[in-house]
């Protein structure tokens, strides 16, 4: 069941919300990486980098471990298929509107076609 009223969902809609931490979440698509090789294409300093982290952390989208100074952070999928649930279960009022508009389109395109004849 999807749940419509959940901190969860709240957390990681809000890391989702800004775009340096969608393209950190990408990056960790493709396994491990240090805060630092996160920060590295956004020419931001560690403490930035780790702020962001910190949000995906929270929300449950990344976990952390330390090896000496070194903080690496892995994806964690689960909370994303949360939203993705969250979204299936409106999927269907678009799938609605968007089976009506085409219905609309169809006829037109009919009415149309018969007006030239």
């Amino acid at each position: 069941m999807v749940e419509h009223q959940s901190p969860h969902l709240d957390a990681v809609f809000h890391a989702l919300s800004d775009p340096t931490r969608r393209a950190m979440l990408h990056r960790l698509s493709g396994g491990e990486r240090s805060v630092s090789q996160l920060a590295q294409p956004f020419d931001m300093s560690l403490a930035g980098a780790s702020k962001h982290v910190k949000v995906l952390e929270t929300a449950g989208l990344v976990s952390r471990r330390v090896d000496g100074r070194t903080h690496y952070c892995r994806l964690e999928a689960a909370r994303l298929a949360e939203a993705q649930a969250w979204f299936r279960y409106y999927e269907r009022f678009w799938t609605d509107r968007l089976d009506t508009l085409q219905a609309i389109l169809e006829a037109e395109d009919r009415q149309n076609a018969a007006g030239q004849d």
